[in-house]
């Protein structure tokens, strides 16, 4: 199945991918993101590296009870580790029982419990009996170093008489090496696959930012087998999505964590994942198990495997990669499901439309506002406009669709816009010769419109001589930054808290700590989550705010306010709202202000605070703040 799906292409970063492993698979690090579970994962994981060697112990052991590994078999040390790591196994498995028996947290809904019980009893029957023949092996004299092997030799004083023991010896070795060897075999068609599949998963995952698409070439004038529209069946899926689908544990952090599971939405990132593995496997006789797949007609993903509502309630905001312990990368294949709805079959929300038809017309933006009213906000500003053949500025202001067009959004744009002059900064904008990003089109599956524009505003950048660019918006910035490179694109992108954050250190802009009252900070998730960029409009806000109250939910564990993956120009179902829930987090903080840094994050908050009613926290930019706080150097 594997040999049968896209090639990934050449891997980058070797090193990069190499401690990742040592990291994630040998270190555990992601499964420690929940302490309790990551203990008992890495007691068992660290438990079975270790155990390894007894496998071949035990073998040899059927021949010759009294053989010994050679270096191995007669080290104190190694006697000591076996018997301590296998009684680490048993108290992973007595804390995994405990989490799913006692606590039952709902992650584990839509899992399978059954076969997940069965494996840990399998698991606490190999280490179980490995413990036994040991202590059986202490009672015979077989067993060197017995003082190196405390909880064996603890039950060795509970064995039976003389005469049993030789006979519990043989019945004990047999029994654990059927156990191991039993496991071996069921392994491959069970959930367990993730022991085989999850190293590998974790090493071709990628090593750009999670917010970086991988991008889809699309050529028109190439021969019409050779184009590819996303993922429409089972064979469109590149090797490392299908290598995702067969690693997913069943755990259902991705689940927990996902904004539309949470608000009643039919999407489940595991579920997702489940579905297509589901999928996959029963059209693998087709696909990959001597079947010809050119001669079988391949039932489509959408809606064989997966719901169409499923596909679009996706906001893309990146919580269930963060949270997965073997790196599947969920956003990035409900994308491809999305690229094959839009572009091969048209099957799109329809309130999405207007949206599409205002970028791919004549204005290119998602408002469908003229684009000479990108400049409308800048009325009564000093604002320099690039015009062509002018020399570069210092810095680019992409003023981004949102702080052009949306009332709400521009009185950050002009914040930052007085900000940069109050400080020195050489800055202009494009003005009309600014175009969409294209993030919207493409989160949506519209991949080759994106592509059109990228091409475009790099073209457009280049001209400029443009090197250094600042952008308000988080999903302009993600673009730029992480996105705009596979086109040619060569810039320094920052962010405008960032800048802001540099010019306040600089003592170019100087704030009244305390102007603006309690706040707490929403990150973006195309800011944070996606790029890493959480401490910027922090330390900026710590110069203006009296006070800063964190939520539950913040940095890396943030909850979407939920425009991403284009969602702004949808309808939203399930039982809540995405921002109602998020700003009812703010609120709970007690902060007058919630801070935000994204366009995006300004209207759906902003929404939900006027929905809300009186006593809702205001919601204000960074930049906004910053500005009121702000008297001239």
């Amino acid at each position: 199945m594997l040999r049968a799906a896209r090639p990934i292409g050449p891997l980058d970063r070797p090193g990069a991918r190499l401690r990742r492993e040592l990291v994630q698979v040998l270190g555990q690090r992601k499964l420690f993101q929940k302490p309790i579970p990551g203990l008992m994962h890495a007691l068992i994981f660290w438990g079975f590296v270790v155990l390894l060697p007894t496998i071949a112990e035990a073998a040899v052991a059927i021949v010759d009870p009294r053989a010994r590994l050679p270096l191995l078999g007669d080290a104190p040390w190694f006697a000591l580790a076996v018997d301590l790591f296998a009684t680490g196994v048993v108290v992973g498995v007595a804390i995994a029982l405990w989490i799913r028996k006692v606590q039952r947290p709902d992650r584990f809904r839509g899992s399978h419990l059954r076969e997940a019980d069965l494996i840990l009893a399998w698991i606490l029957g190999i280490v179980g009996t490995l413990l036994a023949w040991n202590a059986t092996r202490i009672a015979l004299g077989l067993a060197p170093h017995e003082s190196s092997m405390p909880v064996s030799g603890a039950l060795a004083r509970l064995a039976g008489s003389a005469a049993e023991v030789p006979a519990a010896e043989r019945a004990l070795v047999w029994s654990h090496l059927l156990l191991v060897l039993g496991f071996l075999a069921y392994l491959p068609g069970s959930k367990h696959l993730h022991i085989i599949t999850a190293a590998p998963n974790v090493l071709l995952s990628k090593t750009r930012p999670s917010g970086a698409l991988q991008p889809l070439r699309i050529d028109l004038d190439a021969p019409e087998d050779e184009i590819r529209f996303g993922a429409g069946v089972a064979t469109d899926l590149s090797r490392s999505q299908i290598l995702d689908l067969f690693t997913c544990t069943e755990c259902g952090r991705c689940q927990e964590v996902c904004p539309a599971w949470a608000t009643g939405k039919p999407l489940s990132p595991k579920l997702l994942i489940m579905d297509l593995r589901d999928h996959v496997a029963a059209q693998a006789p087709a696909i990959g198990g001597g079947g010809d797949a050119g001669t079988v007609e391949l039932q489509p993903l959408v809606p064989a495997a997966v719901e169409d509502e499923v596909v679009w309630d996706c906001v893309t905001c990146g919580a269930c990669v963060q949270e997965c312990p073997v790196d599947i990368e969920h956003v990035d294949t409900i994308v491809d499901l999305r690229r094959y709805l839009v572009m091969a079959e048209s099957r799109f929300p329809p309130e999405a439309a207007p949206m599409l038809r205002g970028i791919e017309g004549p204005s290119e933006n998602p408002w469908g506002q003229p684009a000479a009213e990108r400049t409308a906000w800048a009325e009564g500003l000093e604002v320099r406009v690039l015009a062509p053949g002018d020399p570069p500025p210092e810095w680019l202001y992409w003023v981004g669709c949102a702080g052009a067009f949306d009332e709400r959004a521009r009185a950050t744009t002009r914040s930052v816009a007085r900000l940069l002059t109050a400080s020195g900064v050489d800055w202009a904008i494009l003005g009309p010769r600014e175009r969409c990003t294209g993030d919207p089109a493409r989160r949506l599956g519209h991949e080759f419109l994106f592509q059109n524009l990228a091409e475009r505003n790099v073209e457009t950048l280049g001209q400029a001589g443009v090197t250094k660019v600042v952008a308000s918006c988080a999903h302009c910035f993600n673009t730029l930054a992480n996105e705009y490179p596979d086109y040619g694109a060569r810039l320094e992108v920052v962010h405008h808290t960032e800048l802001l954050a540099r010019l306040i250190a600089e003592g170019r802009l100087r704030p009244s700590r305390g102007a603006v009252g309690a706040v707490t900070y929403h990150d973006a998730c195309y800011l944070g989550r996606h790029n890493g960029r959480y401490e910027a409009p922090r330390e900026v806000l710590g110069t203006v705010a009296t006070r800063t109250a964190e939520m539950p939910r913040s940095r890396e564990r943030s909850f979407c306010c939920g425009a991403g993956g284009a969602r702004m120009w949808m309808e939203e179902g399930g039982t809540a709202r995405i921002n109602d829930t998020r700003l009812a987090e703010a609120a709970a903080t007690g902060a007058d202000v919630v801070a935000v840094a994204c366009p995006y994050c300004l209207v759906m908050l902003d929404d939900a605070a006027r929905a809300r009613g009186s006593g809702a926290p205001r919601v204000a930019d960074v930049a906004v703040l910053l500005e009121e706080a702000t008297r001239p150097a």
